[in-house]
């Protein structure tokens, strides 16, 4: 996962034993949440805004490492209150194993985990009874991230150990069919002190044109046109960063004409801009995180819905970069740091009403979380940590 040739294997293993988690208790029989309805359909996306009155639990899923030392031995299932921000566990889905990023159908039916192992795959989970309907095989090593096409019908994942992206289709269910392509990132060359591609993320463009798959190992973001039928993918851009950036995470503003990238191994941030008619990007100056010297592996960029504010996660400085959006989307200005309040921020995502923003501390096992201030892009701690066992991903609904 860093420039240093680690493997994402490697950087799991490397957890301090003071993972101090509680594990969620065993409860796959226990009354599924309810949802309410919501647009979120990706972990890690930006709010929808909508001026919604929060009432009742909302459901929280948490993905971990079940392979790894104080793991979680699941899915986690949680609760939240939309108005406090306090978490309240409520059980695990079993028979799921190592799902460290998850993602909702936009029919809010089925809940989709990466299984990231060397023989990767991805499953599929119905929310109406927990039952898990199947896995399929990503064709890769170690998927670290999935989403779901915009019109449902297709699965798009990453496999971060072989740098490929895959494309699995969707039946009416909700389960997975067998994979329809699988496409290895061959060129650019590695970039410095990296052995070979390493596809981190693999996203739909907000105009529904194009898929972008963000790669770390080639400093490279590829833009694809994905057939609609066929579910194949063909490549028609590239965007380099600079050498040794380590492009991991890319996010949208509203907009659609501008975008994101944090870097996580040079410890930046870019804007891109973004041309729908043809799918290219062109990444801009690299950007401070604010966070000082020293590495701090950016993690993850997050948008507000009204597109006034990011935040970043930074793992080694264990903080939240504020960023105010300026320019309809072509420029951040860096605000300062807030600390996470938790050891290695893996992972960031938005509350539906945008007013909560949920942080999953790989190293400490827990997640804390923050009340956002729609005017000024404050945050604010909301009561303690939860524990959750090696906490990779929050999504809450």
């Amino acid at each position: 996962m860093d420039g240093g040739g680690w493997s994402r294997r490697r950087f799991v293993g490397a957890l301090a034993g003071g993972a101090a988690a509680a594990a969620l208790p065993a409860c796959d029989n226990a009354p599924a949440p309810a949802t309410t309805p919501a647009p979120e359909a990706e972990a890690g996306t930006s709010a929808s805004g909508e001026a919604r009155r929060p009432s009742g639990p909302r459901p929280l899923y948490l993905g971990t490492y079940t392979s790894a030392e104080g793991g979680g031995k699941g899915i986690g299932l949680a609760t939240y209150d939309a108005a406090t921000g306090r978490i309240t566990g409520s059980g695990t889905i079993t028979g799921v194993g190592d799902p460290s990023y998850l993602a909702l159908h936009p029919d809010r039916r089925t809940l989709y985990a990466v299984d990231e192992r060397d023989d990767g795959a991805v499953t599929a989970v119905r929310l109406a009874d927990r039952k898990v309907l199947g896995s399929r095989g990503t064709g890769g090593a170690a998927p670290c991230h999935l989403s779901v096409h915009p019109g449902g019908r297709w699965l798009l994942s990453a496999n971060y150990g072989s740098g490929s992206v895959a494309v699995h289709p969707i039946d009416a269910s909700g389960a997975l069919g067998e994979r329809t392509d699988l496409v290895r990132h061959t060129g650019p060359p590695p970039g410095p002190g990296q052995e070979g591609p390493h596809a981190h993320q693999f996203v739909t463009s907000p105009d529904g044109s194009h898929v972008l798959a963000v790669d770390l190992g080639t400093d490279t973001v590829y833009t694809y046109r994905l057939d609609d039928k066929a579910g194949t993918l063909t490549e028609v851009a590239q965007a380099q960063t600079r050498p040794g950036a380590g492009p991991r995470h890319l996010t949208f503003h509203p907009g659609g004409r501008y975008a994101y990238l944090a870097n996580e191994v040079d410890n930046t941030v870019a804007v891109c801009s973004y041309d729908p008619a043809s799918g290219r990007v062109e990444v801009g100056e690299a950007q401070s995180t604010g966070t000082g010297s020293g590495t701090s592996y950016p993690a993850q960029i997050l948008v507000t819905a009204d597109g006034r504010h990011a935040f970043l996660a930074n793992r080694g400085h264990n903080s939240l970069t504020r960023y105010a959006v300026e320019a309809d989307g072509a420029r951040l200005r860096l605000l300062g740091t807030v600390p996470v309040g938790g050891d290695f921020p893996r992972q960031i995502a938005f509350s539906p009403e945008g007013t909560l923003l949920f942080a999953a501390n790989q190293k400490s096992s827990t997640v804390t979380v923050f009340h956002v201030d729609g005017a000024d892009g404050g945050l604010r701690r909301a009561g303690e940590a939860f524990p959750s066992p090696v906490a990779v991903c929050a999504l809450p609904l």
